[in-house]
């Protein structure tokens, strides 16, 4: 046999690739790949590259928007970290503590749309999709104003969780001001699921791109040059989310016809197998991102709260926006199982996560290996203080192990979403953090004394035992059934005239 060419000069190239791939017969007759016990190193090569293509071609547009959502609240404590320490810690806790506890949660709620749009439009129940996102957005909202106390009441909470009374002040009016972002996540993450599901995803990295630009342009311009301080940050972080917001919204209807056709009353309809679906990936999500959270509050009953909350927060930022860039690729990955489940393809699902698995495991030694590099300058973009800077520059270390761990669990997260496994994960979360490494934090932070870097510890010890127990989940998943499975589910569904599991019924 002639060996296979994988030589090609652009990604322009991929359908050309595929041709070369079927041509060698690595693709068989029902679209699925062979089984790669029967391919030679070039044809495992082939399959490596084609995967790869597809990963990047979903999850860099994805990883991109994420990291510029991100971004928005990541720059926000980066300008008002150079107002003063008081001012790094209550933007911290404002955005740690209450923004990112309601924005998992609403996260999570949204992820639901992972699961159903991806399915439904791998099966090519394309119609579905619109219905789905508006009722998502009815969830959402309602969602939303269940979460608004949090953010009235948000000082007397702090200080209710032992937080020092001038941080949680600050934090409290800060908090306050943001209340119109919340809102705009109603429509934000609804609108993101919709498209990644169908792979539309280079327009969010464009509005994302220009979002994230605009926050900076907008936070030096009201912070700096109006003397506007918090409340201008506020203002920036208010205007831009629902520009973004409505950015995402427009593209969707003017430019997504297929997908959605216009607003539908049946949005409202099969509401509870929604919310049950919803409920499940929105614990699974948020006990994930408010594990860093929870940690942050408890670096405030350390004797110097300033110090402790500032430097813990710069090292959770720096984590989580790198876990950002993976929460791309967990997006890409779940559209990706999500897809080729709906079309029945049981081996290439398999292949897919283990190529981006190991892609995901090369990017996090990377990053580690980047982190400890530059170890003593981390802090400098957050403060301008130098025992801040020195206490980042100690937590360096466990900084870039953490990062190696979170390159892992998203990309397993991502396959659990596509797979409608939410409430497997969201009981590995809940024990992994909450019922192991907090405690195991407590101990080390405060009754060893070994302040933030006891924390630290304990973070990583959950994080480790998180990696585990979720691989142990993908190793035992039998794509074979899970196939099956997605087939039963539309057979119900065209009994019911939708897709859907009927909604869903695992």
């Amino acid at each position: 046999m002639e060996p296979l060419s994988l030589e090609y000069d652009s990604y322009s190239d991929v359908d050309e690739l595929e041709y070369d791939l079927s041509r060698y017969d690595l693709i068989a007759s029902n679209g699925d790949y062979r089984r790669i016990s029967g391919m030679n190193l070039n044809e495992l090569w082939g399959v490596f590259w084609m995967e790869t293509v597809k990963l990047w071609e979903i999850g860099g547009p994805i990883a991109l928007n994420i990291m510029c959502q991100y971004g928005l609240y990541a720059i926000t404590v980066v300008f008002c970290g150079h107002l003063g320490p008081t001012q790094l810690a209550a933007v911290t806790l404002a955005q740690t503590v209450i923004a990112t506890f309601c924005y998992g949660f609403m996260m999570g709620m949204g992820s639901a749309l992972e699961t159903l749009c991806g399915q439904a439009f791998g099966a090519g129940k394309i119609h579905m999709l619109g219905i789905y996102t508006q009722r998502s957005m009815i969830i959402l909202l309602m969602s939303a104003f269940l979460l608004l106390p949090i953010y009235i009441f948000a000082t007397p909470i702090l200080k209710f969780l032992g937080q020092h009374h001038d941080i949680a002040v600050v934090a409290g009016k800060f908090t306050l001001l943001i209340i119109p972002e919340l809102y705009s996540l109603s429509i934000t993450i609804p609108t993101s699921k919709f498209l990644q599901a169908q792979s539309k995803v280079g327009v969010l990295a464009w509005i994302g791109f220009v979002a994230l630009s605009l926050h900076a342009l907008l936070l030096w311009l009201f912070i700096h040059v109006f003397n506007w301080g918090l409340t201008g940050a506020a203002m920036s972080l208010d205007l831009v989310c629902w520009i973004n917001a409505l950015a995402q919204f427009a593209y969707v209807v003017v430019w997504c016809k297929d997908g959605w056709k216009g607003w539908s009353s049946s949005a409202f309809n099969d509401m509870w197998p929604f919310v049950k679906l919803s409920i499940e990936s929105a614990l699974m999500l948020s006990l994930e991102i408010w594990f860093p959270m929870s940690m942050v509050l408890i670096a405030g009953y350390l004797k110097d709260p300033v110090t402790a909350v500032g430097s813990l927060s710069i090292c959770s930022t720096l984590s989580e926006w790198q876990e950002m860039f993976f929460v791309g690729i967990n997006a890409a990955i779940s559209v990706r199982v999500s897809n080729e489940l709906g079309l029945g393809h049981a081996r290439t699902t398999k292949y897919s996560v283990y190529v981006t698995l190991s892609q995901s495991v090369f990017i996090g030694i990377l990053c580690m290996i980047v982190v400890l590099a530059v170890r003593n300058h981390l802090a400098i973009l957050f403060t301008d203080d130098k025992v801040l800077i020195k206490s980042v520059s100690e937590l360096a270390q466990f900084l870039g192990l953490a990062m190696l761990l979170s390159s892992v669990h998203p990309v397993i997260s991502g396959v659990a979403i596509g797979c409608g496994l939410q409430g497997v994960v969201a009981y590995i979360n809940l024990g992994s953090f909450y019922a192991f490494a907090i405690p195991l934090g407590y101990l080390l932070g405060y009754v060893a004394n070994l302040g933030v870097m006891g924390l630290w510890g304990g973070m990583i010890a959950g994080l480790a035992l998180q990696t585990l127990l979720l691989s142990i989940v993908l190793y035992r998943i039998d794509w074979n059934k899970e196939c099956r499975k997605m087939e039963w589910k539309c057979r119900l569904s065209r009994r019911q005239n939708g897709c859907g599991y009927g909604e869903i019924k695992n």
